[in-house]
């Protein structure tokens, strides 16, 4: 099985109990957490199974939780499908990491390294700084784009048609959210989130992973990673550098980067990740392709059917 393309999840998808059902299940998967858990120095599989949800939600926290609860469905899925070989990777904000990790940019460990940093450097921005977020629905992304200029914030994300994501100091997001319908918006609601990812409140996050990364040894990915920062495949590790540099203020651009791997030809998605985001995004996006769902025994199961 060789045409299809895996996509990973990004934070606001972590649920108490990810990954539990797997470790029980599968020797490999638990090989995975305990792993993980040395290597951080820290039981991340325990709260990732138990709880509590606040310690979960924290940036530092959910970020390694959803790299290590991806490429622990990724490892359990090939173990039930050996011919399994994707075609390409991406990842939505910080499963931008997962993906490269699953193509081989770099081991468990290392992206592991990474994404815990990357957490850590993000909940010290959001400490620092009085940033919210705000989800604009039914409007045109021009309008939006204009909205968010207007307010001096950011667009976040490009999620699916109709679904962007602004960001920025938290004066602005209201003027925003106020100045929305009035600008064709349908709905503008304030996010639940810790604060202002994908903005400029961001920089010292991003200035600090710029410096890991550049002391982090990057390998040939086995299969094309589209970046979220570009919508477009990584080539070379200055190029996969500077996209994970750069996506940290820069806006995820995940309508575009589905339409490019659609326009690829690819028709089957495998999204392995708590929920099914993913999977709402593309029914977005296009009608035309199939996403399966992996995120714990039940739906691995099926998923094996259905491939």
């Amino acid at each position: 099985m060789s045409n299809v393309v895996i996509l990973f999840s990004g934070q606001g998808a972590q649920k108490v109990g990810m990954g539990k059902d797997l470790a029980d299940a599968y020797p490999s998967a638990k090989a995975l957490f305990d792993q993980a858990d040395e290597s951080l120095g820290y039981s991340l599989s325990e709260i990732m199974f138990n709880g509590p949800d606040e310690e979960l939600t924290r940036t530092s926290r959910c970020q390694p939780a959803l790299y290590l609860h991806g490429l622990a469905c990724l490892a359990v899925l090939k173990e039930k499908l050996p011919t399994l070989k994707p075609v390409a990777a991406a990842g939505l904000s910080l499963g931008e990491f997962t993906a490269h990790a699953a193509a081989g940019t770099f081991d468990l460990s290392t992206g592991l390294s990474l994404v815990a940093q990357r957490g850590a450097f993000m909940e010290d921005a959001c400490d620092a700084t009085q940033g919210s977020m705000a989800a604009m629905i039914g409007g045109d992304e021009s309008a939006v784009a204009e909205l968010a200029a207007d307010c001096d914030i950011d667009v976040a994300n490009y999620n699916t048609v109709g679904q962007l994501v602004v960001s920025g100091s938290g004066e602005g997001v209201d003027k925003a959210i106020a100045e929305a319908k009035g600008r064709g918006i349908r709905m503008a609601k304030k996010l639940n989130v810790a604060g202002a990812y994908h903005s400029r409140l961001m920089q010292s996050a991003q200035d600090k992973l710029a410096e890991v990364l550049a002391a982090t040894e990057i390998d040939t990915a086995s299969v094309p990673v589209i970046c979220n920062f570009a919508a477009r495949e990584v080539i070379g590790a200055d190029d996969i550098r500077s996209m994970l540099e750069q996506q940290v203020t820069g806006s995820v651009r995940w309508t575009a980067s589905m339409q490019k791997l659609i326009a690829d030809g690819n028709t089957t998605f495998i999204e392995l990740g708590p929920g099914k985001v993913l999977a709402g995004l593309m029914g977005r996006i296009s009608k035309e392709v199939q996403v399966i769902s992996v995120e714990d025994v039940e739906s691995l199961e099926a998923a094996v059917a259905a491939i």
